[in-house]
């Protein structure tokens, strides 16, 4: 349970599981990727975390009583304030290896979905209604085309 830096200094991993998780590297080329789209460096903390946490997490902060994949916690600072990092991810291990063979996806692609998915999520994009979610989906198929990761959606 010890906390990771990515030399590129772009995420900061605990992983709280034990379970096997894709590398701080494969996490950092992730974020990497939205920090390209978004033309701009910053952070990301990323927690790995167990059922229960995430369950805990999801009813605190969303009143939904169940395990989820991906939760976002973006940082709230005041404007004056200049700070890289820009939010922390909470990723239930359980539930994306679940969601991975339920659906019949490759684990390590469903893990970057969800990733860039958590992160653009940092950075305002969300998918309450139909032209938010249509946006969000074209800037996550697209980023993982260019990992060479195929679109989650079809």
């Amino acid at each position: 349970m010890t906390a990771e830096t990515h030399p590129l200094n772009n995420v900061l991993l605990n992983n709280e599981t034990g379970l096997n998780v894709p590398s701080l590297s494969q996490f950092s080329t992730w974020v990497k990727a939205v920090n390209d789209f978004h033309n701009d460096e910053f952070q990301v903390s990323i927690e790995i975390v167990n059922k229960s946490t995430s369950q805990e997490l999801n009813e605190t902060y969303r009143n939904k009583n169940k395990p989820t994949n991906v939760l976002s916690f973006p940082l709230d600072l005041p404007e004056f304030v200049e700070e890289i990092l820009i939010g922390d991810l909470a990723i239930c291990a359980e539930v994306v290896d679940f969601e991975a063979q339920e659906q019949n996806k490759d684990v390590i692609s469903h893990w970057a979905h969800l990733t860039i998915h958590g992160c653009l999520h940092l950075l305002g994009y969300d998918h309450i209604n139909d032209d938010e979610a249509d946006e969000m989906e074209s800037i996550e198929i697209q980023l993982l085309a260019s990992l060479n990761i195929s679109n989650p959606y079809d």
